[in-house]
């Protein structure tokens, strides 16, 4: 599945042929394709498939095709603070996007039926977090694994906001699936296909994670680092000088949303209800605002008079 844009030499050339196909439309959703690069959640000798839109599959690890994620990103119409619940998480790529949107006080779980899956999961979610250069641009949300299969949750574990599966649901757990959702949220599935099995064929309820208070301290790291942001965003702008006054823009019209979106297979859509043409596009944002350097943000920790061991706390113990 997939094959619907050109390749890409690198991970930003794949995203620009996804938006000029339109299968990215919105900001949020560039962003977030921009800040983790593909190439990092396949196995190192695949690595030069990475940028092509196909799926790929080595084992039990399985990415589906950039198209099909760029569409899922787009039907679940995410926002910060939302509950997200990812049936089928895999490598965990999507929802590691899908966290950089929800940011610090959203909900990010993921259930995956394969334990090595998990762990390798776990592993790229670490190198993520420790390496990317875009990390320090987002307050991210991070996600959380848990074994078992998708059809086995316990009967008491939460509703989300946004609900997606990646495996084929056939018809009669339709309704199993929507009882996931929260009043108005939105899910996104393949419908009417082979629905995942337990390995050992005994039946054993997925328990979720409880929904987590972010201790003084957490919160207490995530006031300092978007502290120094705003700082380091002032210092550019001040240096590049202040921008032109620009006649006050037009206010876009709002999309009506779908209270649940299904996927009615893997190639159909569901249609979407949408305003005025071109309402929806990546080029209507605002005037775009400078950026600071990369590492700015680390460089401006380090050379404050704090303990090292704090500065690497406030870092999330990144690699430089």
């Amino acid at each position: 599945m997939g094959g619907a844009v050109s390749a890409g030499e690198d991970n930003d050339e794949l995203i620009d042929n996804l938006k000029e196909a339109q299968y990215i439309r919105t900001e949020l959703v560039e962003q977030a394709f921009r800040a983790v690069d593909r190439a990092d959640y396949y196995l190192e000798e695949f690595r030069e498939n990475a940028y092509k839109d196909l799926a790929w599959k080595h084992g039990n690890i399985h990415l589906s095709a950039p198209c099909i994620y760029s569409e899922v990103m787009e039907a679940l119409e995410l926002q910060p603070g939302l509950s997200f619940l990812n049936l089928g998480s895999g490598t965990g790529y999507l929802s590691s996007m899908v966290g950089l949107i929800l940011g610090p006080f959203g909900v990010n779980h993921g259930v995956e039926l394969h334990s090595d899956v998990i762990e390798y999961a776990k592993q790229k979610l670490d190198f993520f977090i420790r390496t990317s250069s875009s990390f320090d641009k987002f307050d991210f949300c991070e996600p959380s694994f848990v074994p078992g299969n998708c059809l086995e949750l316990s009967p008491g574990c939460s509703q989300y906001d946004r609900v997606y599966c990646g495996a084929g649901v056939q018809k009669q757990h339709e309704d199993y699936m929507k009882s996931l959702l929260k009043v108005g949220g939105i899910l996104v599935m393949p419908l009417e296909e082979k629905p995942c099995h337990s390995e050992s064929g005994k039946s054993r309820l997925v328990q979720l994670p409880p929904p987590a208070v972010r201790s003084l301290q957490d919160l207490a790291r995530l006031a300092i680092r978007r502290a120094i942001k705003r700082a380091l965003q002032q210092e550019v702008v001040g240096a590049r000088g202040a921008p032109r006054s620009s006649p006050r823009a037009r206010r876009r019209p709002r999309r009506r949303r779908m209270e649940t979106a299904v996927f009615l297979d893997k190639e159909v859509f569901a249609s979407r209800v949408s305003g005025p043409a071109g309402d929806s596009s990546c080029e209507d944002a605002a005037e775009e605002r400078p950026e600071p350097p990369a590492n700015a943000l680390r460089e401006k920790v380090l050379r404050l008079p704090l303990p090292a061991a704090l500065k690497g706390y406030v870092l999330y113990y990144r690699e430089g």
